[in-house]
């Protein structure tokens, strides 16, 4: 599909890719730059990545144009493209990693890029991505809770009739229950009863519900973006917090389907360093006045 100045989502991205070459260096582009940028677009074009690369560009130029912090993260950096395109700060050419890490025909996965923005602020960033592509085709993206031990303990002693004592006796004790030796033996060494009926029916039942699927909970910031309706794929429904809606496919799920996915992240640190900016910006206009 022809998208703005009747560009095609590649031609696009190619573009977009040589102006942020000549805005990295303006000295003149290195031949292996070019050479390394050549490839990447090619195995990005191959594998119909562009629009990914395209909306990420999109969240970040929004993001800078309202002066919010963000900077992408993880294996993003090892490409030359999401340099330029300014997702990432840190050339590829300082590191040691491979594009192929972060884009890989063999792997046949999507790219996964997570951007970092000011704590403070990524609520302007979800609301703006809602904005931009309408409730009926965004949604973040769920998280499925499953029992550990800890978890399973607390509950399934609470429902047993476990008393709060026996409880955190108990939870005191994960690590040892690990190590060799007869259950038997463990709970007599902590002075539990390891006769009690009862206190074995709530260890059987911990080691059966672990792994099992707690609650669904909302991902940290996986937000999940369709070309057409996501509501005619999946039923979207209203998060805790307003204006946030969640659907109930966890990120594996996404995976598994090759529905683009973009990590929207909140940073403290970014926030930090946007006060440290604002107090040297304050000082410094106060030591000229």
């Amino acid at each position: 599909k022809k998208k703005g100045r009747g560009e095609t989502p590649n031609s696009k991205l190619t573009r977009l890719t040589n102006e942020g070459l000549n805005w990295r260096y303006p000295q003149g582009v290195p031949a292996q730059v070019q050479k390394q940028t050549d490839h990447e677009l090619i195995l990005i074009k191959k594998l119909n990545y562009s629009p990914y690369f395209l909306t990420v560009h999109d969240i970040v130029n929004f993001a800078k144009s309202r002066n919010i912090l963000c900077q992408g993260r993880g294996s993003a950096a090892n490409s030359i493209v999401c340099y330029s395109l300014g997702i990432t700060s840190v050339s590829p050419e300082v590191g040691t990693m491979v594009f192929e890490r972060f884009v890989s025909e063999a792997r046949n996965e999507p790219p996964d890029i997570d951007i970092d923005f000011e704590h403070e602020r990524r609520e302007e960033i979800i609301q703006y991505i809602y904005n931009k592509f309408g409730h009926h085709r965004t949604g973040l993206c769920a998280t499925v809770v499953h029992y550990r031990k800890k978890r399973a303990l607390r509950e399934i002693g609470k429902v047993m009739g476990l008393s709060i004592d026996t409880i955190t006796i108990l939870l005191s004790q994960l690590s040892g229950w690990k190590k060799p030796g007869s259950t038997h033996d463990k709970l007599e060494k902590v002075g539990l009863n390891p006769l009690n009926r009862r206190l074995l029916q709530t260890l059987n039942l911990v080691e059966e519900i672990i792994g099992f699927p707690r609650h669904l909970s909302q991902h940290v910031g996986g937000f999940v973006i369709t070309e057409d309706r996501l509501d005619e794929l999946i039923p979207i429904e209203n998060a805790t917090m307003p204006n946030r809606t969640i659907i109930s496919w966890d990120k594996n799920d996404i995976d598994n389907l090759g529905i683009l996915k973009v990590d929207i992240l909140g940073l403290g640190m970014l926030s930090c360093i946007r006060k440290a900016f604002s107090l040297i910006h304050y000082y410094h206009n106060q030591s000229h006045t």
